[in-house]
C-alpha cells in the first residue's frame, strides 16, 4: 500500500510550530532524512546540525557528505564534533547525552528555539522493550516523550506515530537516498538487541504499533500521576536555600506519590542525570517517614529537610562559574566553595536566617583563600549574590 505523503506532511505541520526556524537533528539516516525533506515539503524554514560522534573512522566523511546534501537543498548546515577520550560505562547513553548537549549548544548559537528529532513508532516500541528488560517503572514504560525541554531548547518528535519502514518507503518513492549507519546492525548495543527482539516478537502480536500503543496508554496514566504528585509537592514541600523542607503530611500521601516527590528532590539537589535505584530510594523513604537521618546520592535527609551531603559538594570554582552544578555566584572576582563549618563561624548572625545549620553549611561561600568574604544565603552578601541555576520543580516522573 503506497505511503500517504500528504499525511506525513500534515504530521509535520501539526507537530512543529510555523513562523520560526526549526532545527533539524540530521544524521543522514533514513529517519532524519525523511524528517528534513518533509519539513521542506511543509514549507518550514529549517537549519540542520549533524553530530560527529567520532566513534567510527568514516564518521567525519559521512558528516561532510551530509553537509553537501544540505547545501544542494539550500539548507544551512553545521557539524558539531563530540571530542572525547575513552568512554567508560554505557557508550550509547553517553553519546546520546553528548548529542543533546551539542545540538542544544548549536541551537542557542543560531537563536533557534525548537529542534525536531526523527524518532519513529519503532523507536518508541524499542524503548518500551528496553524498559521491560530493566524492570522500569511507569516513566520507563511510557516511551519517548513527544516533546521535552533541555536548557531552554524545545525538542519535538513529530513522527512518533509513523513506522520506520513507512518513512523509507516514502523516500524510495520520492527517489531520495539516505545513509545506513553500520552500528544499526551491531548487537553490542541494547537498542539494536531490542530492534531484533521486536522483529522476533511480531508473530505473537507484539508489534511496534501495539507496543507504541501501550506506551501511549501508560503516558496518559503517567500524566495523571504527575498532576497528583505536583499537588502533593505544592502542599508539603518548600524550597529554601537550595534545600527542601518537607512537611510530615507528605507521608500520608500514596506511596508512589511520596516516592516521586522525593526522587524529584534527589535529582534536583544532586543535579544528577538519573534517579537512584528503586531499592535505595525505598530505604531513604522509610528513614524519612520515621524521622531518621539517612543519605543517598549525595543528599542527606535530616530533621524534616532534604539537603546536599557536605562531602558530596562540588570543588572550588571562580565567581561566575557554576558551583556544585547548581549555584551561580555573581559579584567581584573571588573563589566559591562550600560555606562549611569554617565559614559559618565567620558569620555571627547566621541564626537570623531561620535556616538550620546543616542547610547553611552546604550553601556557597565566597572566599579569599581562608578568609570568608561573603555567605549570601547566611545573611552576609557583601556585594555578592547566589542564585540557583534552576529552581526546584518536578523534573518529570522517574523510574
Amino acid at each position: 500500500m503506497p505511503v500517504d505523503g500528504d499525511r506525513l506532511v500534515r504530521l509535520i505541520r501539526d507537530g512543529l510550530p510555523d513562523g520560526e526556524t526549526i532545527g533539524i537533528a540530521f544524521s543522514g539516516g533514513g529517519d532524519s532524512t525523511a524528517l528534513l525533506h518533509l519539513c521542506l515539503r511543509a514549507g518550514l524554514a529549517v537549519e540542520a546540525v549533524t553530530v560527529d560522534h567520532r566513534l567510527r573512522p568514516e564518521s567525519a566523511a559521512e558528516a561532510a557528505s551530509v553537509g553537501a546534501n544540505c547545501r544542494t537543498l539550500g539548507v544551512r548546515h553545521e557539524v558539531r564534533v563530540w571530542d572525547h577520550g575513552p568512554v567508560s560505562g554505557n557508550l550509547m547513553d553517553a553519546a546520546r547525552r553528548a548529542r543533546l548537549t551539542l545540538i542544544g549548544d548549536w541551537a542557542r548559537s543560531r537563536a533557534i528555539r525548537t529542534v525536531a528529532l526523527g524518532h519513529t513508532r519503532d523507536d518508541q516500541a524499542e524503548t518500551v522493550l528496553m524498559g521491560l528488560a530493566r524492570a522500569a517503572g511507569l516513566a520507563g514504560l511510557s516511551g519517548m516523550r513527544p516533546a521535552f525541554e533541555a536548557d531552554g531548547i524545545r525538542f519535538l518528535r513529530p513522527l512518533l506515530a509513523v513506522g520506520r519502514e513507512d518513512l523509507r518507503d516514502w523516500l524510495r518513492a520520492e527517489g531520495i537516498g539516505w545513509i545506513d549507519d553500520p552500528t544499526n546492525d551491531n548487537d553490542r548495543f541494547t537498542r539494536i538487541k531490542a530492534r531484533k527482539a521486536l522483529a522476533a516478537l511480531a508473530p505473537l502480536g507484539l508489534t511496534a504499533d501495539r507496543l507504541a500503543g501501550v506506551a501511549g496508554h501508560l503516558a496518559s496514566v503517567r500524566a495523571a500521576l504527575m498532576a497528583q504528585v505536583a499537588e502533593a509537592a505544592a502542599r508539603h514541600v518548600v524550597a529554601e536555600a537550595g534545600a527542601l523542607r518537607i512537611a510530615g503530611g507528605l507521608w500520608t500521601e500514596p506511596a508512589e506519590v511520596q516516592r516521586q516527590v522525593v526522587v524529584a528532590g534527589l535529582v534536583w539537589l544532586s543535579a544528577a542525570d538519573y534517579a537512584p535505584r528503586a531499592a535505595e530510594v525505598l530505604r531513604l523513604l522509610e528513614a524519612m517517614a520515621r524521622g531518621r537521618d539517612a543519605t543517598l546520592a549525595g543528599c542527606r535527609a535530616r530533621g524534616g529537610w532534604l539537603m546536599r551531603e557536605p562531602r558530596a559538594l562540588g570543588q572550588e570554582v571562580a565567581v561566575g562559574q557554576l558551583w556544585d552544578r547548581r549555584w551561580r555566584v555573581t559579584g567581584p572576582e573571588a573563589r566559591v566553595r562550600a560555606l562549611g563549618a569554617e565559614g559559618l563561624r565567620q558569620v555571627p548572625d547566621w541564626r537570623r536566617t531561620g535556616l538550620p545549620r546543616e542547610v547553611l553549611l552546604t550553601t556557597p561561600g565566597v572566599w579569599d583563600r581562608d578568609r570568608l568574604l561573603a555567605a549570601p544565603l547566611a545573611g552576609l552578601s557583601a556585594g555578592w549574590q547566589a542564585k540557583l541555576d534552576r529552581p526546584f520543580h518536578l523534573l518529570g516522573l522517574v523510574d
